[in-house]
């Protein structure tokens, strides 16, 4: 436990972290490489360089100093972040190098305003803040190791089918290597993929949703190749997915992990909302309904630029015709002139409030939603609109974590 002293320390820092939070985390960052390069085999290198890692830790340590006296406040956050580290394989020996550099920041950024009081009393936070993380994370590995079909670290996982689904989506069918059982994941969990890429000095390692339902003798990922764009290698490991690795090639992955799942003890309507790749875990979620809850009415909706760009629609039409509890309903900002025709589509445009309350089934659901962040900024506007408590919202971010707010009730495909 921390002392009264420390606790009143830390709060009197708020302030300063809302101002100078990111410039801390961004100088934090730097000096962890410079000293640890070994860990620029762990970081996604985009998200630093877009900022959005320095971002989120900047929000996290922010969070840490506002609740440090009820730190019970932020512990689903603690166990959100705790998933990631264990399907990275983040381990204890290395949150004092992250302290240490922490420290280090924010006395270059702060300069003498950091007394040593103040510092003291961070370096006390954070090792128990770090003792937390550790012991969630204790817990985690555990049971991704001990279940059936668990493993330790990286596991060898064969491609056994390669499908494209769209233009730019194309599933990935991995089968263990090794020929024993698999672990049973929960619906809207992911998987860490390790890459060894041709040509880069270091690993890459990325997440990605599975997008079946559990029990079956594979995983399915289905991965949208993101082009490279600013100056940024923005899609290094997925260009690598679509254009290197074939049927029979083996890659590398870590245990199913992530909170961001379906309650399956739930019999209440549930409602599925996703923009482009966003639909993966959704998919998931459809799946294991319509497999394991056939009288749970489920409305699935997604949203695309067009047909091209559209992933799995047949495979959702044919659960909706073969399933009375299920409702389908696509929306494309610029369909073609087969869209048209072919009649792909049930909305052309943008999800607004009025539509989407047209076809939910009502607001008494439970609502999951997943995209790029400005259609999640539009969707939660829109079901805080409609008036759905918090409660019964449910979302997940491809990435660091973002900021739901100020949404518009609409949102360009094109972003999706």
């Amino acid at each position: 436990m921390l002392s009264e002293n420390t606790i009143n320390i830390i709060k009197s820092t708020v302030p300063v972290l809302e101002t100078y939070g990111t410039e801390i985390t961004k100088r934090f960052y730097e000096r962890l490489f410079t000293n640890h390069p070994e860990l620029l085999n762990v970081f996604n290198h985009v998200n630093q360089k877009q900022g959005k890692q320095q971002k989120a830790l900047a929000n996290a340590v922010y969070a840490a100093a506002v609740h440090i006296d009820q730190l019970e406040n932020i512990l689903p956050v603690v166990k959100q972040i705790a998933h990631k580290h264990r399907s990275l394989g983040i381990k204890p020996e290395q949150y004092p190098i992250v302290g240490e550099n922490l420290l280090a920041a924010i006395k270059e950024v702060l300069g003498d305003a950091a007394t040593v009081e103040i510092l003291d009393a961070w370096a006390e936070a954070y090792g128990l803040i770090a003792d937390v993380f550790i012991s969630v994370e204790k817990e985690m590995y555990a049971q991704a190791e001990q279940q059936a079909g668990g493993w330790e670290g990286f596991r060898a996982f064969k491609v056994d089918r390669k499908v494209q689904e769209s233009d730019v989506i194309t599933s990935f069918y991995l089968v263990p290597e090794d020929g024993a059982a698999i672990a049973s994941f929960q619906p809207g969990q992911y998987i860490s993929i390790k890459a060894a890429i041709p040509g880069e000095k270091n690993t890459h390692i990325r997440q990605y949703s599975l997008s079946d339902a559990s029990n079956k003798p594979y995983y399915r990922i289905s991965v949208k190749r993101e082009d490279s764009r600013d100056h940024i290698a923005a899609g290094i490991v997925s260009c690598y997915l679509h254009e290197q690795i074939q049927e029979g090639d083996t890659l590398s992955l870590s245990a199913p992990a992530g909170d961001f799942i379906l309650d399956i003890s739930n019999e209440r309507p549930v409602v599925l909302l996703s923009g482009g790749v966003g639909l993966t875990p959704m998919i998931s979620m459809l799946n294991t309904i319509a497999a394991s809850q056939p009288s749970r009415q489920v409305t699935f909706i997604h949203a695309a630029l067009n047909g091209k760009l559209h992933a799995m629609g047949s495979a959702v039409k044919q659960l909706a015709a073969q399933n009375s509890n299920i409702s389908s309903y696509f929306c494309y900002e610029q369909p073609t002139e087969s869209d048209r025709a072919t009649k792909a589509f049930d909305k052309a445009g943008y999800i607004d409030v009025e539509w989407l309350q047209s076809v939910i089934p009502s607001t008494e659901a439970i609502f999951y939603f997943c995209g790029p962040l400005p259609f999640m900024k539009a969707i939660n506007k829109a079901l805080q609109t409609l008036g759905v408590p918090s409660s019964s919202i449910h979302f997940e971010f491809f990435g660091p974590a973002g900021d739901l707010e100020e949404a518009k009730e609409s949102v360009p495909a094109a972003q999706l």
